[in-house]
C-alpha cells in the first residue's frame, strides 16, 4: 500500500517496523507482521536473527539485526538463547524514526525510543514463557523450577519494558485482558486476519469425509490428549496435524487400550498446505483443546465452510459462534469433550454461515483498522 494512502498525519513519519526473531516460524504472528510490512513498504525491519530464507522474503527493504545473529545454531538453539533477547532489543539504535511499530509475541516491545518518538505495539500475546510457565512447561516441569529465578527476571524486565510502549494493540479481547493485568496498561484490539484466498469450501457433488481434524503444535501445553481421549471414549476418527516435542507421546496414547485405534486415530505429523487445505475441506469440525492467543485456525475451518469445537476459553470466544459455527466444551477434560462429539451434527452447521463469519476477519479489513489505530496516535 503506497504512502499516499497512509492517514494525513503518519505519511510523512520516518516508520520503523520491529518483530522478535525472524527464524524458523512462519506463523500467525509472522503472517500479520508481514501485512504490516505491506503497509509500510520503505521501512526497514529490526530483528533479533533472521535467517537467509527470510532475508530473501524481505529482499528490496533493509533488514538489521542485533548481534544475537552471529550466535552459533541459532535456527535450532534460539530458544535457549532466550536471557539475549531483552539485551538485543535494548541495543537498538532507533533515534531517526518518528513511529516505530513493534510486533511482538515475547520481546519485540522492548526497544528504547526517544520521548519524542511514538511507539506502537501490536501484541499477540505477552510472553507465555514466564507469565504462564505452567502452561508453557506444563504443571510438573523440572525444567520450570530450575529456570524460576530467570523467569522471575524475565517477569521484571517484560513489565518495565511495558512502561515503555506508548500505545499496545491487542491481537484480541484476550490478550488486551492479558495486557491489563500483567502490565497494568490498556490496549485497543484488531483482529488478525484469514487467507480467504487460499481458504475455500469443498466444490462440487464430493461427499466430506467423516473424521475430525487437529492441526496444532504438539506440545504439551497444547493438551492434545484430551482430544485423542475424547475421541476414543466417542468412537469417532480424528486426524492430527501438526509437529512438535509431544509427538511420540501423543502416538503412544492414540494405541494404549484402543485395538482399532490405529486406524481410528491418526498422528499425520506436519504435512504440506496442500493437505492442510485438503483435510479442512473434508473434516467434519475442528477441534481446539487449547485456550488461544486468538487461534487463527478456527477462522481457517470456517473459511473453509467447516464448525469449530472449541474449549470455552481465550480467542475462540471471538471467533466461533456457538451453535451457528461450531461448539463449546467446559471444562478443559475429555469427558466434556467426548459429550460434545456424541451428540454434534454437522448438518446443523451450515457451510455458508461459516464462511460468511470468517469473511469478517479479512486482510483488508485488519489494514483498515490498524491504519485506523495508528492515524488515531500518529501525529
Amino acid at each position: 500500500m503506497s504512502k499516499n494512502l497512509l492517514p494525513k498525519n503518519l505519511s510523512a513519519l520516518k516508520v520503523a517496523l520491529v518483530h522478535d526473531d525472524l527464524v524458523v516460524q512462519y506463523g500467525g504472528a509472522e503472517k500479520v507482521f508481514m501485512a504490516v510490512a505491506e503497509m509500510f513498504p520503505d521501512a526497514p525491519v529490526y530483528t533479533s536473527m533472521a535467517t537467509r530464507e527470510w532475508g530473501k522474503r524481505l529482499e528490496g527493504r533493509e533488514l538489521i539485526t542485533s548481534f544475537m545473529q552471529r550466535l552459533p545454531l541459532k535456527e535450532k538453539l534460539f530458544k535457549f538463547y532466550f536471557l539475549l533477547y531483552p539485551l538485543a532489543f535494548e541495543s537498538f539504535n532507533l533515534s531517526d524514526y518518528d513511529l516505530v511499530i513493534s510486533s511482538s509475541t515475547r520481546f519485540a516491545h522492548g526497544v528504547i525510543t526517544k520521548p519524542e518518538t511514538k511507539h506502537v505495539c501490536y501484541t499477540h500475546s505477552p510472553g507465555r514463557m514466564f507469565w504462564e510457565p505452567e502452561r508453557y512447561f506444563g504443571p510438573n516441569s523440572r525444567l520450570k523450577t530450575l529456570l524460576a529465578p530467570a523467569l522471575s527476571y524475565l517477569r521484571l524486565w517484560d513489565r518495565a519494558a511495558a512502561q515503555r510502549v506508548d500505545h499496545f494493540i491487542a491481537n484480541s479481547k484476550n490478550i488486551a485482558g492479558k495486557i491489563r493485568k500483567y502490565y497494568g496498561r490498556e490496549a485497543s484490539v484488531v483482529h488478525p486476519f484469514v487467507d480467504l484466498e487460499r481458504f475455500k469450501p469443498l466444490v462440487g457433488s464430493q461427499e466430506p469425509g467423516d473424521y475430525y481434524l487437529v492441526v496444532t503444535r504438539l506440545a504439551p501445553w497444547k493438551r492434545v490428549e484430551i482430544v485423542i481421549e475424547a475421541a476414543k471414549e466417542a468412537n469417532v476418527p480424528l486426524k492430527v496435524v501438526g509437529g512438535g516435542s509431544d509427538r511420540k507421546r501423543l502416538e503412544d496414547l492414540a494405541t494404549r487400550n484402543s485395538p482399532h485405534a490405529t486406524n481410528q486415530i491418526e498422528i499425520l505429523g506436519r504435512v504440506s498446505d496442500g493437505e492442510v487445505d485438503d483435510l479442512f475441506q473434508n473434516c467434519k469440525a475442528l477441534i481446539m483443546t487449547q485456550e488461544e492467543d486468538f487461534g487463527i485456525t478456527a477462522l481457517e475451518a470456517q473459511t473453509c465452510g467447516k464448525p469449530v469445537i472449541a474449549y470455552r476459553s481465550g480467542g475462540a470466544l471471538e471467533t466461533v459462534e456457538e451453535g451457528k459455527t461450531g461448539e463449546f466444551f467446559h471444562p478443559q477434560s475429555a469427558d466434556a469433550l467426548a459429550k460434545v462429539l456424541k451428540d454434534f451434527k454437522t448438518g446443523d452447521y451450515k457451510p455458508e454461515v461459516c464462511r460468511a463469519n470468517a469473511e469478517r476477519f479479512s486482510k483488508k479489513e485488519f489494514k483498515r483498522k490498524l491504519f485506523n489505530e495508528l492515524g488515531k496516535i500518529g501525529g
